[in-house]
């Protein structure tokens, strides 16, 4: 199955194109990111988390749609959702978006939990994916200074391990949060080791 035929709209086939070709980029955040997302959304049903599969699926079909390194992607993004999708999946596809500036869904938002759970997982990744996705968000940040980047990503790292628990669904919990926690262990101290 293709890509394309993941979409969840039956009668928006150009609105589709218009992603496909948002993500159609170098380094991490691009179309294979985007099927991975859509495939752990399917895990994490398949193992019982509940939420409206469409519009998750739309919002993970957006929530990267903008990257460009910009302070507001995430907002631009939301806003391209707004403008695009109709009724009802406008205002709760943009809401779901601008979550992934933090992940920090409330416990009570079950799609919101599920969207954030999927897009971190990468997180978990085997240890030679998780090297391509490093290397991929370093191609992310390519004009940034190494030791810039260093030190920010190493924040980022370390705000993600402060947190109770990565995930927020069970499922995601069960699935991810050990190895994602021992990957992001090792990179942080690669990071230190500079």
């Amino acid at each position: 199955m293709t890509l394309a035929d993941r979409w969840p709209l039956d009668d928006a086939d150009d609105l589709r194109d218009e992603l496909l070709a948002a993500w159609d980029r170098a380094g991490y955040h691009d179309q294979l990111h985007l099927a991975e997302v859509l495939d752990r959304l399917e895990l994490l049903a398949d193992a019982g988390a509940r939420f409206d599969p469409t519009t998750v699926a739309l919002a993970a079909w957006f929530h990267d749609a903008v990257y460009d390194g910009a302070y507001d992607d995430e907002e631009r993004s939301a806003q391209w959702a707004e403008r695009a999708l109709p009724a009802p999946y406008d205002d709760e596809v943009a809401r779901l978006v601008r979550m992934t500036v933090h992940h920090r869904p409330a416990d009570d938002d079950l799609a919101g939990c599920a969207l954030s759970d999927a897009d971190l997982g990468i997180l978990a990744a085997p240890p030679e994916r998780y090297a391509v996705y490093v290397a991929g968000v370093r191609t992310d940040f390519a004009l940034v200074a190494d030791d810039d980047f260093r030190a920010g990503r190493a924040a980022v790292l370390a705000d993600l391990v402060a947190k109770a628990s990565l995930f927020h669904t069970p499922q995601g919990r069960e699935l991810w949060e050990e190895r994602a926690r021992d990957n992001l262990a090792r990179e942080l101290e690669e990071l230190r080791r500079g």
